[in-house]
């Protein structure tokens, strides 16, 4: 086994614990143990000439800026000795190997393997397709068409217009008729109609030819077209072969030496770049070597990008679409893990407390981590419990919703005429909401507006992207209140309510890039998400009255 891929401690971990259970991947504090390794990663990052790799930390560093998520395995060989493997996600540097890193499981990038010669004549069969469509053969007769079909349509509508104009002559003279004999108007009136019945038959003769003509030269390019088809058609089963083939190639082992290929696990509809991510990485080689995964931890090295939120060496967890099913359904198959947070009851031993209630409507205070809604493994919610405490109440009950994360005030309706006229009052932005909130920061400015459009990230739901392209509009103004401890408590009064908003707005280099205490999302996991709907003021839909309603915070 190579010793430049499982890699000592250089420093000196004595006396530090091992974790209990191994890493659940998806929500997660690193271990100290993966702290260090981490840290040594990064150590070596920092100085290493290596490679070259412009990870937007350099000024005028030549080549596109492309942050990178870093991760570390600690593991214990067959010794018992302890030491980690490193792994990147994707390519780093336009390749696929580089010294010390975990190799890719399936390397498409390698000169001699089936993908690069199977790319190839695949970029022959493209380059061939853009050859003939842009050959002049196709586009003189793609041209003879078009200049056809007009020719047709001119020449067939001034036999129409000439039939219109003679048959207004025509009826100019039958006016004339009035001093002629019977015989002469009965022979004049059958010039007239054999007449109009030759300009009608040469109508059809003309349509009839032109129809021919248009038919032969579609011939002609329909022809031309057939080989192009044709080379698409080959193209396309030859690429579902490759596809195939690289699924069955991308094939992941588990602890017992059991693989199951990349097809297997998403039924031959993998996400694009499934596999490709450190974690897989680091545990498929880690039990290709015979090692024991301790821990495990994932990091962002680089500038942010544009659209999702990372922060230079900040740990974050393995993403949903690509990794999950490959984690989870196999290779971790066996481990003794950490328990799954998503499949506990944050709710439970958490009560809600009712801010204010008459005949028609309630006022309630959500704890933190605690639904608003059932979710598809957790059912108790803000609904469960306000249908227990209503039994007797009507409609949907829940007129809005908070983040589970977030506490603070929600407007509970005891009807269905309730529930539409509060609902109403949201619709048209008339209900204002206040959130407090405590950023891990200091803010220089006193106010302000974000104005950055959302919308989910298909890779890893449920976090949200800054998208200006198909996010839908997120608007928030925030106003400072003051700062404790290098940290500054905030007002948000968020103008539209999309998912995770004000968090992504306060965390975004494009936002306030302060992120929210306690976000575990988009910033770092603390006792509690520092959010808190603190005060709503709405329409009563009977008394017509304004009311507010202010709960403060804890924090």
């Amino acid at each position: 086994m190579s010793k430049s891929l499982f890699q000592p401690f250089k420093t000196n971990i004595s006396g530090i614990a091992l974790p209990e259970k191994f890493t659940f991947p998806f929500y997660y504090e690193p271990h100290e143990l993966s702290i260090i390794a981490a840290n040594e990663l990064q150590s070596y990052l920092e100085t290493q000439t290596d490679f070259e790799h412009n990870f937007g930390l350099k000024e005028n560093q030549e080549g596109l800026v492309i942050g990178k998520m870093f991760g570390v395995l600690v593991c214990q060989n067959q010794d018992g000795e302890l030491g980690y493997l490193w792994a990147f996600s994707g390519k780093l540097a336009g390749v696929n190997h580089l010294p010390y890193f975990v190799p890719t499981i399936f390397d498409m990038l390698h000169e001699d393997g089936f993908f690069r010669k199977e790319e190839e004549v695949l970029n022959a069969i493209n380059r061939q397709i853009e050859i003939l469509e842009n050959s002049d053969e196709l586009l003189n007769a793609k041209r003879k068409l078009e200049n056809t079909k007009k020719e047709a349509v001119t020449d067939i509508q001034n036999q129409k217009d000439k039939i219109k104009r003679l048959k207004v002559e025509r009826d100019e003279k039958r006016i004339s008729f009035t001093n002629l004999s019977s015989a002469e108007i009965e022979q004049l009136e059958l010039e007239l109609s054999e007449e109009s019945k030759k300009e009608s038959i040469l109508l059809k003769k003309m349509t009839k030819y032109w129809n021919f003509q248009i038919e032969n030269a579609q011939k002609e390019v329909n022809l031309l077209l057939d080989e192009i088809n044709q080379l698409k058609e080959g193209r396309r089963v030859k690429s579902g072969a490759l596809q195939q083939k690289l699924f069955a190639e991308y094939s992941f082992l588990n602890q017992f030496g059991e693989r199951k290929s990349i097809g297997e696990i998403f039924d031959n509809n993998p996400p694009a770049g499934a596999g490709e991510c450190a974690a897989p990485k680091l545990l498929h080689y880690a039990f290709e070597q015979h090692l024991q995964p301790i821990a495990m931890a994932e990091f962002w090295w680089g500038q942010s990008p544009k659209s999702e939120i990372r922060k230079h060496k900040q740990f974050y967890p393995a993403c949903k679409s690509k990794c999950e099913p490959i984690l989870l359904s196999h290779m971790l198959t066996g481990l003794d893990m950490e328990s799954n947070p998503f499949q506990e009851n944050p709710a439970e031993g958490k009560n809600i407390e009712i801010v204010y209630e008459d005949d028609v409507l309630a006022v309630i205070n959500k704890p933190a981590e605690f639904l608003s809604v059932p979710g598809k493994i957790i059912s108790d919610s803000v609904y469960q419990r306000v249908k227990e405490m209503y039994p007797n109440a009507t409609g949907p009950l829940i007129v809005h919703r908070l983040d589970m994360s977030t506490s603070g005030l929600m407007l509970i309706a005891k009807d269905e005429e309730t529930y539409v006229k509060l609902q109403n009052q949201f619709i048209k932005r008339t209900i204002k909401k206040r959130y407090v909130a405590l950023l891990d920061g200091i803010l220089q400015e006193n106010d302000g507006f974000i104005d950055l459009p959302l919308r989910v990230d298909l890779d890893d739901r449920p976090r949200q992207l800054v998208c200006f392209e198909h996010g839908k509009k997120a608007q928030t103004k925030w106003e400072k209140i003051e700062i404790r401890d290098n940290k500054t408590l905030v007002y948000f009064y968020p103008i539209t309510g999309r998912t995770h908003q004000l968090r992504v707005h306060a965390s975004h280099e494009l936002g306030l890039k302060t992120p929210i205490i306690g976000d575990d999302l988009y910033g770092k996991k603390a006792n509690r998400l520092h959010l808190h709907a603190e005060s709503l003021t709405f329409e009563h839909p009977i008394t017509k009255e304004q009311i507010t309603i202010t709960k403060a915070a804890e924090f």
